[in-house]
């Protein structure tokens, strides 16, 4: 998922995004987004109530705070509220960078937050470990404990432990995704990187044109005509290969270990998920996104998840954020609003 412009190496997309969209939060003309033909509401019963008021901390942010000490890559940044009284609704922010590089920290990224924070919401910016690292689910086991630290530590940063969202792009989709659908999954939730006992569970999921299934990523991009494909995700050196420690066909366990859709059971709960990608996406076809919507409208029912396909939308830079920033800042609102 390196594509040859840089579209998932340069890191995060959410910040270089949101300021554009800042002005009255109005879309580009001429963008046109595309619902998902099965009925997609936002959300499944009520937001939980919030908890009562919590002393204000006495600085907006708090930023290198480790949230666990198997790695320096464990390490998450925490935005606050100008105003309000805490406890505040959380949105974790997951980077992209094809699970390789990209940073909480980048200049892009940061421009970005006041648009969230500025909604009424604590904005927590993880880094996690990368491929070069350590190979999955080593990411999935940060994000979980990113969750768990943010739940313990509610208190002292003035957040609500009940109210978290997952935001991620691309690769950060695919790890927010895989968090939404795998609650009390044993092996993701990892006791030595802290809070054992803990919930990892989130309120919501947003998803923005993440992978899914590694191995069908090739065919479905050579049938989506319009578009050049800008990588094979079957070749030894690809991201999603680097990810799991082997050329994708060659471990097909692995592979389904890493889909969100292997953890939908009947047993499970599932958040609410938003989910939008660009019809014209070259490195994450947007049939991606498809599949992952339909499997949990086939577990949920049709409140499970919001499906939107963004014509003429691409990947990351050539993601049209400015019509879709609002709707997810809009789920946000139903999801976890009082």
């Amino acid at each position: 998922m390196g594509s040859r412009r840089g579209l998932l190496t340069a890191g995060i997309a959410l910040a270089v995004l949101l300021p554009a969209c800042a002005g009255g939060l109005g879309g580009r003309s001429g963008g046109t987004t595309l619902r998902a033909t099965t009925p997609g509401v936002t959300r499944t019963g009520s937001a939980p109530a919030p908890h009562p008021s919590s002393p204000r901390p006495s600085r907006t942010r708090f930023i290198d705070v480790p949230y666990a000490n198997a790695s320096p890559a464990e390490r998450l940044d925490v935005y606050l509220p100008r105003e309000g009284i805490p406890p505040f609704p959380v949105v974790m922010y997951v980077h992209g960078g094809a699970w390789m590089t990209g940073d909480k920290a980048a200049p892009e990224y940061l421009s970005g937050i006041p648009l969230v924070t500025s909604r009424g919401y604590a904005v927590v910016s993880i880094n996690y470990r990368l491929t070069p690292e350590a190979i999955f689910p080593a990411q999935i086991q940060d994000v979980k404990a990113a969750v768990r630290w943010i739940r313990a530590n509610g208190a002292t940063y003035g957040l609500d432990p009940d109210r978290i969202a997952a935001w991620g792009d691309s690769s950060g989709g695919h790890l927010v995704a895989i968090l939404g659908t795998s609650t009390g999954v044993a092996r993701f939730d990892d006791p030595s990187l802290g809070n054992p006992g803990v919930s990892s569970a989130v309120q919501a999921v947003i998803d923005w044109y993440g992978p899914v299934d590694f191995l069908t990523m090739d065919r479905q991009l050579s049938r989506n005509h319009d578009v050049e494909p800008a990588e094979r995700h079957d070749a030894a050196g690809s991201a999603e290969s680097r990810l799991v420690g082997a050329p994708i066909r060659t471990v097909p366990g692995r592979v389904r270990a890493a889909n969100p859709v292997a953890y939908l059971t009947k047993r499970r709960d599932v958040p609410p998920f938003l989910i939008e990608h660009g019809d014209l996406d070259a490195v994450v076809p947007f049939q991606q996104s498809v599949a992952l919507f339909h499997a949990l409208v086939r577990h949920g029912g049709p409140d499970a998840a919001e499906l939107h396909i963004v014509k003429g939308s691409g990947h990351w830079m050539d993601f049209d954020a400015a019509s879709q920033v609002p709707v997810a800042l809009a789920f946000l609102d139903r999801t976890l609003g009082e």
